[in-house]
């Protein structure tokens, strides 16, 4: 499977609205364009992996110092661990986690999108 990372990003028009191209042994990898603040929230079950393709993103923490990322920068969140990402002006970034990952964890906000929302541009595996 080759995926283009640019051809891609061009098919995303809602920031904070990931989109899973790729599983692989259980995990999705996920691209997605962000702007402003999201939700603070955690994921009690799992660790989010955050790489920056494009712009920057400071990941605000409760309890630790805030995680200020730029193109190149990879950041992961520990399991458990309440943050929120915020980016000033339009960022990229490719996220890595475990295939049933809420994007929002246990919160249920305007900006929680599905699973089945994050892979509805996927096509069936023919085999």
């Amino acid at each position: 499977m080759t995926v283009n990372i640019e051809e891609e990003f061009s098919r995303i028009t809602e920031h904070w609205s990931p989109r899973v191209i790729a599983d692989a042994n259980g995990q999705s990898v996920k691209l997605a364009k962000v702007k402003g603040e999201f939700v603070w929230h955690d994921h009690a079950d799992e660790d989010e992996l955050f790489f920056i393709i494009k712009g920057s993103l400071t990941i605000r923490y409760r309890d630790r110092a805030d995680a200020v990322l730029s193109v190149g920068d990879m950041h992961v969140v520990p399991r458990g661990i309440e943050h929120n990402p915020i980016a000033e002006e339009e960022c990229w970034l490719m996220l890595f986690e475990p295939a049933d990952t809420r994007h929002t964890g246990d919160v249920d906000a305007d900006l929680t999108r599905s699973g089945a929302e994050q892979r509805a541009h996927l096509q069936p595996v023919v085999t």
